[in-house]
């Protein structure tokens, strides 16, 4: 489809929605009670802080290290986030000591997460001339022994997988109860499309180290604001959530998926290479993938701008897919899901009150229109592979990602979203997908 036409037409959009009324409203949540408990400590790096584990016998050198890897393209990096002690200062022979230290390594890790990138972590540790590494929740147990600090509980917590934020109780926070064990709370899922939550974890750590879940409580529950970007097949992962900080987490909600999306159009070139598209198709998707980069660092700003850290997005490894599965998953990811989001982007840099977020949608909004534009070069080159049969099931799964699309964004939103992230109401957004089922979907 030419991008110009696409243009024109959000433009119509755009005018035909100014029509409609402008009706704000919030949203709520629930949680755990926060009464006693104490924010997670946490390095400035974003990482739990290791100065105060419980660890016996004692080590000489403790350090919170890194692993990141490509995809298979490059040897993994291994990067010290944070350490304590002196490394090798009882060893016999120092030298030796401190090389091994440098050359730790492990198959291993806990808390993995990927984007561009696949990260985990362990501990390494140095006693006399012994050098170890920790990257299970099993050996970290077996490190700590008896939990004695909050430091314990929550490095425990982080192995067994919740993420746990710095800053905000809600979602990172630990307390110690009468009887010597820890309460930590964590979250782990998503909140992004219909179905998904956020959740919040309170996790009991005894003394002896064994993690018991006690209560849980949704956060936030997806909706259609998110509908940003392409997500890839396999995506799952953390965003943050919740309605003291709309702002924060919308912008940390919109970053996860711009980064995600780098995945999709990685995938998304492989898969048109592997079935012989044009190159000109190709050389878009590989463009748009360069494009969500950028686009993942100024949402990433503003996020943080707002006091939110964006979660990386976790993209299981999945087989090449057939050419039906592939233009299924364009009519629905590209030629609805990306095309409405693009429309939305356009609506943000007219209507957002935030100079700083205008000036971001404006970029974001030309780039989307034009990944929007492949998506259905995409549907126009795949359709004529097809059979009679694997068209219609197109046709169907258009439809019912357009069902699926209304529903998501007739949820309310919190008025800060509206006024100052210029996301379109209810009412407003419900109009403007009329314009695009009318003239695309129909």
């Amino acid at each position: 489809m030419n991008t110009n036409r696409l243009r024109h037409l959000f433009s119509r959009a755009l005018r035909a929605s100014l029509a409609t009324p402008l009706v704000l409203a919030g949203c709520g949540t629930g949680s755990t009670t926060l009464t006693g408990y104490s924010n997670v400590e946490c390095t400035p790096q974003g990482v739990p802080a290791i100065d105060d584990l419980s660890i016996q016998p004692a080590q000489d050198y403790v350090a919170l290290r890194q692993v990141t890897s490509y995809g298979g393209e490059g040897p993994a990096t291994y990067e010290t986030r944070v350490s304590i002690g002196e490394a090798c200062a009882t060893a016999t022979n120092v030298s030796a000591c401190q090389t091994s230290l440098a050359e730790a390594r492990s198959s291993d890790g806990f808390n993995d997460a990927c984007i561009q990138a696949c990260s985990k972590y362990f501990l390494a540790t140095t006693r006399g001339d012994e050098v170890k590494t920790w990257s299970t929740l099993e050996s970290l147990q077996q490190l700590i022994g008896t939990v004695d600090t909050a430091q314990d509980a929550a490095l425990l917590t982080f192995a067994a997988g919740y993420s746990l934020s710095c800053d905000t109780l809600e979602r990172g926070a630990v307390k110690r109860n009468k009887d010597g064990s820890f309460n930590v709370v964590g979250t782990k899922g998503f909140a992004c499309g219909e179905g998904s939550d956020l959740t919040q974890h309170v996790v009991r750590v005894s003394a002896d180290g064994k993690l018991n879940e006690v209560e849980d409580h949704v956060l936030e529950k997806g909706t259609g604001s998110c509908a940003v970007g392409r997500r890839p097949v396999g995506l799952h992962g953390t965003v943050a959530g919740g309605c003291e900080d709309a702002l924060g987490h919308y912008f940390a909600q919109t970053a996860h998926l711009e980064a995600a999306s780098i995945h999709a159009f990685l995938r998304l070139r492989e898969e048109l290479a592997l079935h012989g598209a044009e190159a000109s198709l190709q050389d878009a998707a590989l463009a748009s993938a360069v494009d969500e980069v950028l686009h993942t660092e100024m949402t990433g700003r503003l996020a943080r701008r707002f006091g939110a850290t964006p979660p990386p997005p976790s993209v299981s490894a999945v087989p090449p897919r057939p050419l039906d599965a592939v233009a299924l998953d364009n009519a629905v990811e590209g030629c609805v899901r990306e095309t409405y989001g693009a429309l939305v982007a356009h609506h943000q840099a007219l209507h957002a009150r935030d100079a700083e977020v205008r000036e971001a949608m404006v970029r974001i909004a030309e780039d989307e229109t034009r990944h929007a534009g492949l998506s259905w070069d995409i549907d126009r080159w795949v359709r004529s592979r097809l059979s009679a049969p694997e068209q219609e099931s197109l046709r169907e799964a258009q439809k019912r990602a357009v069902a699926l699309l209304r529903a998501e964004v007739a949820v309310p939103l919190d008025a800060a979203l509206v006024t100052e992230a210029g996301l379109p109401t209810p009412e407003v957004a419900l109009a403007l997908l009329d314009t695009l089922e009318q003239e695309l979907w129909a």
